[in-house]
């Protein structure tokens, strides 16, 4: 019982950690917490037809390195997590600041890794070695996947401007599927190497991450409000 407790939480504390640390990063209009955990628990639930959907393709299409990379796992699943993120979220009277965007995009990944890495976790033979690598690995770059989605639904959602509106909605979509897709072709692509070509990689991703808060939070209408009320 204890093992099986400490396995959970060993699998569940990366998504859930890195969640809080991206609730907290919304400085100037804090979400309702039962929006971000709602949005959290569907990603967990889109797991199940996404496995579905994966193994059909698997049958379909077979499981080269580019098809399994681009199609059935990066498009898959960064379709399913767009599809439940613009219908519930985009027009949502909550979404009202760009940061927001990125804290639903992220929720959501981070609960379909969350569950990914428990299934992991009971259906494998796992050490605390492989854990902490997929929690550096797996879950972080779902959560970098979510936070480039929802800096690009922050766009769309406050421009005035159709035309980019549509594109950055576009953007939504493919910058997260073709970031997906190299993470997953470098695993399969290099296997000797892919440990020295992924750690520049996951860099990157952080540092291209952490520039897209730091935008996202500068566009809150809320910013110049708040300020006023700290020099007060």
């Amino acid at each position: 019982m204890v093992l099986l407790l400490s396995l959970f939480t060993a699998a569940v504390a990366p998504g859930v950690s890195l969640l809080s640390y991206l609730y907290l990063k919304d400085r100037y209009d804090s979400e309702p917490f039962h929006m971000v955990l709602r949005m959290f628990v569907l990603g967990m639930v889109v797991v199940i037809p996404i496995l579905v959907v994966q193994r059909g393709l698997m049958l379909w299409l077979g499981e080269s390195p580019f098809v399994f990379s681009y199609i059935i796992s990066s498009a898959v699943e960064e379709g399913f997590k767009w599809f439940v993120l613009y219908h519930i979220i985009f027009n949502h009277t909550e979404f009202d600041e760009p940061y927001d965007g990125i804290l639903y995009a992220a929720a959501i990944s981070l609960g379909f890794a969350t569950l990914e890495n428990v299934m992991y976790a009971f259906l494998q033979p796992v050490s605390f070695g492989s854990l902490l690598m997929r929690a550096l690995l797996p879950v972080s770059g779902h959560a970098l996947f979510g936070i480039v989605m929802g800096y690009y639904f922050g766009k769309a959602k406050f421009t005035r401007n159709k035309s980019r509106r549509r594109m950055y909605i576009w953007m939504s979509l493919a910058l997260p599927l073709g970031w997906h897709g190299t993470y997953d072709w470098i695993m399969l692509e290099f296997e000797s190497i892919w440990l020295w070509i992924m750690i520049p990689f996951m860099v990157l991703l952080w540092i291209r991450g952490m520039q897209k808060i730091q935008r996202a939070s500068a566009r809150s209408p809320f910013r110049l409000v708040r300020e006023e009320e700290v020099k007060m």
